[in-house]
């Protein structure tokens, strides 16, 4: 894959971050690039082009302030003051956000940045990141390179009195050899625990919007993919929330993008299917692939081969041989040597978000 139509030297994939020269910080966005972009969130601005009033949004670890973007804000931004970090998609005719050669500073990536961890001076913080992975390693086969991180880790505005510690973990295989080694951890470790185990208070009381999605299933399901977690950690002397972030290998990437393929919206859909794949349900987007398909409810389509969702509470949600219900749009996509539709959960503006659901039509028994 490349980006900004360099092959070799600038080659990404998510979560890798890149950064402007205005110091505008963006996320890789997926697997799916044109030659010369690559699509992106945009995750934090400096206080020199940009302040919140949201309190949550402040990252002070350096010099200068720099602010989170939450929902739309970040969207909003740059189409409002940075339309040079926008192109054209192809196949979904219309602009997105990303960036091109020529337009950044640098490229943080979570592998490169772990690695650095081993030649700084360490801290509280970073002790705890490292101390937390060899912990994974020790009761798996996973190694030092097998790691990232990402967030305030990733662009060293962390605090050690609040952030997380979030990580990446590269390959498919890897991912399951670490739910493995989380599965082990969470019993017998006593620092480490899975956080939906036991939900807190603000969990149990959160405004709770999606309509086909209930929050008991919500606790249940999250608790079962093993890579949100709380680490009892003594170099910190708190309670600290962990993620570890699925992100394939580069042997494992392939760009469907193609500037003759065209993705259109034929409508609102529910569908009941049966899961025959689920190997890039892990990553994001997750990809779902199905058969025995059967439209409940909406657009009719006899040739729907696959779910796509971007929204995160419905990846690694069901596996092969599941039954489920999936709620989205309804897309059908041309390629110059095929066509077929897909169901595709997504952001969009409006309450019709909270209509989306991807889940098993019969899940195991919820205590």
């Amino acid at each position: 894959m490349a980006c900004g139509g360099l092959a070799v030297v600038l080659r990404v994939r998510d979560r890798d971050a890149p950064v402007t020269q205005e110091g505008i910080i963006f996320r890789v966005y997926g697997y799916d690039h044109p030659p010369t972009a690559c699509v992106c969130d945009v995750e934090y601005a400096p206080e020199t082009i940009y302040r919140s009033s949201n309190p949550r949004a402040i990252r002070d670890g350096l010099p200068i302030l720099y602010y989170k973007f939450y929902g739309d804000e970040g969207l909003r931004f740059v189409m409002g003051n940075y339309p040079q970090y926008t192109f054209f998609h192809e196949p979904l005719q219309r602009r997105m956000v990303g960036v091109r050669e020529g337009q950044l500073s640098e490229v943080r990536r979570p592998d490169h940045r772990f690695q650095l961890f081993f030649s700084e001076e360490p801290d509280r913080m970073i002790d705890a990141a490292i101390n937390l992975a060899e912990t994974v390693m020790e009761v798996s086969s996973l190694g030092y390179s097998d790691f990232g991180v990402f967030g305030s880790l990733l662009h060293d505005f962390y605090n050690e009195y609040f952030s997380d510690i979030d990580f990446v973990i590269y390959g498919r295989r890897n991912l399951l050899d670490l739910v493995d080694a989380l599965g082990y951890l969470y019993e017998e470790d006593g620092l480490l625990t899975n956080e939906f185990a036991q939900p807190n208070s603000a969990f149990l009381n959160k405004n709770w919007r999606f309509r086909n999605y209930s929050l008991k299933e919500y606790l249940f399901y999250e608790m079962r993919k093993m890579i949100y977690a709380v680490y009892d950690s003594p170099e910190l002397g708190r309670r600290v929330k962990v993620e570890f972030e699925p992100v394939k290998d580069w042997s494992e990437i392939k760009n469907e993008y193609d500037p003759k393929s065209r993705i259109t919206y034929k409508g609102w859909v529910r569908v009941e299917a049966t899961v025959a794949e689920d190997e890039d349900s892990y990553f994001t987007p997750a990809i779902y692939y199905l058969e025995d398909v059967e439209v409940i409810r909406g657009v009719k389509a006899d040739d729907i081969v696959r779910a796509v969702t971007y929204v995160e509470e419905f990846r690694m949600m069901a596996r092969k041989g599941d039954r489920v219900i999936i709620e989205g749009m309804l897309e059908e996509v041309q390629t110059p040597k095929k066509s077929f539709h897909q169901v595709t959960l997504s952001y969009m503006p409006g309450d019709k978000y909270y209509d989306q659901v991807l889940k098993p039509v019969k899940p195991p028994s919820i205590e």
